[in-house]
């Protein structure tokens, strides 16, 4: 495809376009493998536009090729209180099978690292699946690396407590 039809912006969670593109590049995330493998319930992809929002630290870069939703990357914006400096999380980064290999991700990544630059960001974070090597690879080309303050110490690793239980 030609790169004159990728549009990559940061999302308008107020505008129609923008809120149904979240949903369904999100939703296409989920089914997938690397996502959960499971649709999220169609109320919940309608509500989330609204929710994200409602949180003044968030917000989403969003891929289109030909007009199609092709990619999304939500961000939450977090403190680092060594460097006493805002950071961005990145949350998720989804791009919709049949556009992979046009550099998406590069791009959308490109756009959030702008946009964490003109707040005054100290870093970027994320989070990847251990199995995923494909998103390692592209996220590696980025200029990502396991987090580490000292090799002695080891890699930092990611946690959770599900609360939903």
């Amino acid at each position: 495809m030609d790169s004159a039809e990728i549009l990559v912006l940061q999302a308008s969670y107020s505008n129609p376009v923008h809120a149904e593109a979240i949903g369904i590049v999100l939703n296409h995330y989920a089914e997938d493998p690397m996502g959960g493998g499971h649709p999220i319930a169609p109320e919940l992809l309608q509500r989330l536009p609204e929710e994200l929002a409602r949180r003044p630290h968030a917000f989403s870069v969003l891929a289109f090729v030909g007009g199609e939703p092709a990619g999304l990357v939500n961000c939450f914006e977090g403190f680092s209180t060594f460097a006493c400096k805002p950071l961005v999380n990145v949350h998720d980064v989804a791009v919709v099978g049949k556009f992979r290999g046009l550099g998406l991700s590069q791009k959308m990544l490109q756009k959030v690292e702008d946009i964490a630059r003109q707040r005054g960001c100290c870093k970027i974070t994320l989070e990847v699946l251990e199995g995923n090597a494909v998103a390692q690879g592209s996220y590696r080309k980025f200029g990502f690396a396991p987090g580490m303050f000292n090799p002695d110490h080891g890699r930092m690793l990611f946690w959770i407590k599900d609360l939903q239980a």
